[in-house]
């Protein structure tokens, strides 16, 4: 066997410098976790050397006899896990995932609801620019003004007015329970399929701090790497008699061989995610995300709906300073040592690159084992760089402070 004898300390040394930024700063992206040291070493197997297009028993491939075991593994774990009739874990990503269903159960030109961008869906729920605006006719229903929660009533009026073939639920950045009961009723009335986006809350659903959509709904489709704390990657939960078009759609009519190493990580967090620990970690995500929201409303920033009650708060940030962007506070605030994102709010006068707002997620920092002293701590440290975002003594004193919070709670001290 002749192997490379260098050793690419270039790329590796890359490596090393993410190692380090995940141990040293604070990382608040909502649909950000940190894997566990069994789901890293899955992730980095020998099965990323197999190829094996097809499902389980049907390969177009030979030598699959033991990816076959964890691809089943795999699906037996999820549907156990969510309760569900079947399971596909092969989709490389949320969005193929949901662009599977799609596939799947509609015809080009099809009419969906689904979640506006601007206050809360996702781009495969139907943005003009992604496959599933272009390929399918989305109506999109939003938040009420008064509260910023699902406009039910607007959800029913488009559902009858349009008639679609499919109603979407989920979000990209809801700070709120979304139930699906609602719109299993207003699917029922109008004859629609329902699918239940739970990229975002799979893990507090696992974790028995969300609604399961998954006896509601006809489909479920989730990311494995958010609040499930799993590599990167998709899934869809089904009612057993839509599994077979859902199989069609993701091979071969979405993608090809499937990432066997992933789908093994996939096991390994689906395992990790019915252990009893993991429900406090669901419950302490929401309580961190609690506190962190109250701290800092006490700062002056308004949030939208007033709070949260899963893993996200939405911070608009105009009535805290007319001037400040999104971007513009995502930028200081990435300066001293805090990862988020900007995000746009409801009717947000901005563009979705520029925004008002900022999403500000607790699933990382909680898996981190910090509390509500750290939340508060953080608020504070994100009012007093925004407040200081041109001083750049402030900015490099808050990255010293936080650095040495986090070193306390390294992710990955070895």
């Amino acid at each position: 066997m002749s192997w490379p004898t260098s050793t690419d300390t270039e790329l590796f040394d890359i490596i090393d410098a993410e190692r380090d930024r995940q141990n040293r700063t604070v990382q608040l992206i909502a649909s950000e976790n940190f894997t566990s040291p069994a789901v890293l070493r899955a992730t980095g197997s020998v099965l990323t050397n197999k190829y094996s297009e097809g499902y389980p028993g049907k390969r177009y491939y030979g030598g699959n006899e033991v990816i076959d075991q964890a691809e089943d593994l795999a699906r037996d774990r999820v549907k156990a896990l969510f309760g569900a009739e079947y399971a596909n874990v092969q989709p490389h990503s949320g969005a193929n995932a949901n662009m599977a269903v799609y596939l799947g159960l509609l015809q080009p030109g099809d009419k969906v609801l689904g979640l506006r961008l601007d206050q809360g869906g996702h781009l495969t729920h139907g943005s003009p620019v992604n496959a599933s605006g272009i390929l399918y006719d989305f109506v999109s229903y939003g938040v009420t003004p008064s509260d910023e929660r699902i406009d039910f009533d607007q959800v029913r009026d488009l559902a009858l007015e349009h008639r679609p073939k499919l109603i979407v639920a989920g979000a990209t950045a809801y700070p709120r329970i979304i139930d699906p009961e609602p719109f299993r009723q207003i699917a029922d009335e109008v004859g629609a399929l329902f699918m239940f986006d739970a990229a975002h809350i799979a893990g507090l659903i696992a974790g028995g701090v969300h609604p399961n959509p998954v006896p509601v709904a006809d489909i479920v489709t989730f990311t494995t790497h958010k609040t499930l704390r799993g590599p990167r990657g998709g899934c869809i939960l089904a009612k057993a008699d839509l599994g077979p078009a859902l199989d069609k759609a993701v091979f071969p009519g979405l993608q090809g061989g499937p990432l066997d190493h992933v789908i093994a990580a996939k096991a390994v967090a689906f395992r990790e995610a019915a252990q009893p620990e993991f429900s406090d970690y669901a419950r302490d995500v929401v309580a961190n995300a609690a506190e962190l929201a109250e701290a800092l409303a006490g700062h002056g920033f308004r949030l939208v709906s007033g709070g949260t009650d899963n893993h996200l708060m939405l911070v608009d940030l105009r009535s805290f300073d007319e001037d400040l962007s999104g971007k513009k506070a995502r930028l200081a605030l990435d300066r001293a040592g805090v990862s988020l994102n900007e995000n746009t709010v409801p009717d947000d006068p901005r563009p979705p690159y520029i925004t008002s707002g900022l999403r500000i997620g607790t699933p990382a920092v909680t898996t981190q084992g910090m509390g509500a002293r750290e939340m508060r701590e953080i608020a504070f440290q994100i009012h007093r760089v925004l407040t200081n975002r041109d001083d750049d003594k402030v900015i490099d004193e808050t990255r010293a402070e936080l650095a040495d919070m986090c070193a306390k709670f390294e992710p990955y001290p070895n």
